[in-house]
C-alpha cells in the first residue's frame, strides 16, 4: 500500500456520484458530513492504481505523489 501517493478529490469539479468510492476496494474513500467523497484512509491507497480516477466520470481525482 501507498505512504507517499494518494488520490485527490478536486470538490469544485465532483459531482458526488461516489463512483471512486464504490470502485476502491481498499476503503480508501469515506463520504464525508458534506457529501462529497473523502480520503481517509491514503495508506490504504494501492500505488499507482489509478483505477478510480480512469472511472470518475468528471475527471476530479489527481494524485498526491505525482510529479
Amino acid at each position: 500500500m501507498a505512504k507517499n501517493w494518494y488520490p485527490i478529490i478536486n470538490e469544485d469539479l465532483c459531482t458526488q456520484c461516489y463512483t471512486c468510492s464504490n470502485f476502491c476496494e481498499h476503503e480508501v474513500y469515506e463520504v464525508g458530513e458534506d457529501g462529497y467523497p473523502k480520503v481517509l484512509n491514503p495508506d490504504n491507497c494501492v500505488e499507482f492504481c489509478r483505477g478510480c480516477s480512469k472511472i470518475c466520470p468528471v475527471e476530479a481525482i489527481t494524485y498526491f505523489g505525482d510529479n
